[in-house]
């Protein structure tokens, strides 16, 4: 949702050396409990920011602390890992920049194949350090979060079986899948430039005694894939010929080939040119080795583009260790979500673009710099006391996630909570942090004096799927402890089961699991919403899905095709199979169980039309089953315009 929200409403323009360019910069600090995390402070003009009219959000304003979220993984390698480019050449992980071509992969049918891609984003952070290292003698030094492509699937290089931290993870059952061990990129110095000039020197001066002239000239320009190509001319065809017909020329190139430990095999002529080729053997793993060792100037057939994802070195995970110490890490974003690092098949981090607004890059900048209106309540409590101001209801989180783990250090939500019940305006919060559970007495001590809802969402109750696309938000476990703690209080809560994925986790007995834990949770109300693919986080999803589910790549573009909503048929379809899950358990809104309004049914509609309503407790209107606080408002009417999905994934 991106309206007026999106200003930042900062005071006096000033920004720190190399830092985007942000309005009212007070400072930029790092610190040690929130690693590769970047605050910036700033001093805000406004609080309120208005809804358009014309929307559909059933609340005219929202208030956001922060600006970037958090809640976000961090995957990283160590700088010194060489990355795979697109010309067949390797680099620093630390020296690659958004646009450089380089190597990733995608699923063609059953198998998976090299691909050109490109760098979105590029970004560096401070982790604890992990040194993996396979049988071939491939050795990675990664974070724990970061993640590589086996035989099994993607597997994290660190986890457990069980507990808070159970999540796929490397073991040395486990094989990786590339090419493997080549050898180190050529460091091209002086001595390897002059001696492709003497090559060209040496054959005009032998030329020259043999009375040829010669002209020198550039044959090819360098472009950004390769360098610039020069050559030798002459004006007769008395010069002779040399050419890979001559077996002296043949023999010796197979035994510097030989020389460099490189093994190699004369093809047999053709039967019109008699042209033999040098081909080298050993698969996609020697035929890297031999550019990685060279640095050819011609380098169009140094390329994997197209290449099977296949190799026969010895990847198996021989072990996983601590390094024990935080070091320097950098991550990427590529357009296929992954890359080939030291030779194997790396994961990279989704890039998302609501945070290009602020001058920061689309993808790392979003999870890393977050923007802090320090003094978010003095201006807030100044808007309340204003006399034009109506006490309309306020929303918080519908942008970024008011509970992200920066307030932990800001501690924000208290003086906004406090400000807003005060000056007698009702307020709703919808988050998925747990840290919420801090303000349970404040927030029952609001509710005595405005209407208020909480709003808690699970985007993914599968536990696996959790990880692998909500990696670093709090389990749907320990969500479903927040919900039973804020009814325990006796405040309303209602909860979002949104995302729903189709083929994934829209299954009767995935659907039936969810909401019966919900229910039991003591939740007001639940909204079942299916998957929204919106622009941003439509692309990096897709990519997911083709490496992670590749069957089910053609029903969701048949579903979606070039929308961000799901068809009708299959709203229709997820409705009927909800309906009597929740009267199961008593959510349904047409039986008078928790999910009704207290006067009054809400909208009714099939999940993820524009019909459907915020669960009941989640908007200030109503409170727990039975119990109508004195300032209950009426419920809206089946015609008031109803809520669209929230930024969920």
């Amino acid at each position: 949702m991106r309206w007026d929200a999106q200003r930042l409403d900062v005071e006096d323009p000033s920004a720190l050396p190399g830092m985007p360019s942000i309005r009212g910069l007070l400072r930029s600090v790092q610190v040690p409990e929130f690693p590769g995390l970047t605050f910036h402070e700033v001093r805000a003009r406004s609080a309120l920011n208005a809804v358009p009219g014309d929307s559909s959000m059933p609340f005219p304003y929202t208030i956001n602390p922060y600006r970037g979220c958090s809640h976000s993984c961090v995957y990283c390698l160590s700088g010194d890992t060489r990355v795979l480019m697109a010309d067949g050449t390797q680099r620093p992980i630390s020296e690659l920049r958004v646009g450089d071509r380089i190597i990733g992969t995608e699923k063609r049918e059953s198998r998976r194949h090299y691909v050109t891609t490109e760098v979105l984003a590029h970004w560096s952070t401070v982790k604890p350090a992990f040194r993996v290292e396979l049988a071939d003698g491939t050795e990675i030094v990664a974070s724990g979060d970061h993640r590589f492509l086996t035989a099994r699937g993607w597997k994290h290089v660190t986890g457990s079986m069980g507990g808070a931290d159970q999540r796929p993870n490397l073991t040395t059952d486990d094989t990786m899948l590339g090419f493997g061990r080549t050898v180190t990129s050529l460091d091209v110095r002086a001595d390897h430039r002059r001696g492709y000039l003497a090559g060209l020197d040496r054959t005009a001066d032998h030329l020259r005694h043999e009375g040829i002239h010669t002209t020198r000239f550039e044959s090819s320009r360098a472009t950004g894939y390769r360098k610039p190509l020069s050559a030798i001319g002459v004006q007769t065809r008395s010069a002779g010929e040399a050419s890979n017909r001559d077996e002296e020329i043949l023999s010796r190139t197979q035994e510097a080939l030989s020389g460099s430990g490189v093994d190699s095999v004369l093809e047999d002529p053709g039967p019109a040119s008699h042209v033999r080729t040098v081909r080298v053997r050993g698969g996609l793993r020697e035929q890297l080795r031999f550019p990685h060792l060279v640095d050819p100037a011609i380098r169009r057939k140094c390329s994997v583009e197209g290449a099977a994802v296949r190799s026969d070195a010895d990847l198996r995970v021989v072990s996983v260790r601590s390094l024990g110490v935080e070091m320097p890490m950098f991550d990427i974003t590529t357009g296929t979500g992954d890359f080939v690092a030291n030779g194997v098949v790396s994961h990279n981090c989704f890039a998302r673009r609501t945070h290009e607004w602020l001058e920061f890059d689309s993808g790392r900048d979003f999870d890393t710099q977050v923007v802090v209106k320090t003094n978010l309540v003095e201006v807030l409590r100044k808007e309340l006391a204003r006399p034009s101001w109506q006490r309309e209801h306020v929303a918080l989180g519908t942008n970024t996630d008011p509970y992200q783990r920066a307030e932990g250090r800001y501690r924000l939500m208290p003086g906004v909570i406090r400000a807003l019940a005060d000056s007698g305006t009702p307020f709703s919060i919808l988050t998925k942090g747990t840290l919420l559970r801090r303000d349970v007495p404040l927030l029952t001590e609001a509710a005595g004096k405005v209407p208020l809802g909480l709003g808690i969402s699970m985007a993914i109750w599968d536990d696996e799927l959790h990880q692998a696309l909500e990696p670093g938000v709090p389990s749907p476990r320990a969500r479903l402890d927040l919900v039973r703690a804020l009814t325990d209080a006796g405040l309303p809560c209602g909860v979002f089961l949104a995302p729903v994925l189709p083929g994934l986790t829209d299954d009767e007995e995935s659907l039936d699991a969810a909401i019966g834990a919900i229910a039991a949770a003591g939740a007001t109300g639940i909204t079942v919403i299916p998957l929204h693919l919106r622009p941003g986080a439509r692309e990096w999803f897709m990519a997911w899905l083709a490496r992670t589910h590749p069957d089910l790549v053609p029903r969701y573009e048949r579903m979606y095709a070039r929308r961000a909503y799901v068809s009708a048929e299959y709203r229709s379809w997820l409705s009927a199979r909800v309906a009597p899950l929740l009267t199961r358990h008593g959510l349904d809104r047409q039986s008078g169980g928790a999910a009704r309004q207290v006067d009054g049914p809400l909208a009714t509609g099939v999940p993820g039309d524009e019909e459907v309503g915020f669960p009941e407790g989640s908007l200030p209107t109503g409170g727990l089953p039975g119990v109508r606080p004195p300032w209950q408002q009426p419920a809206p009417s089946v015609e008031e315009p109803a809520a669209e999905q929230l930024t969920l994934l």
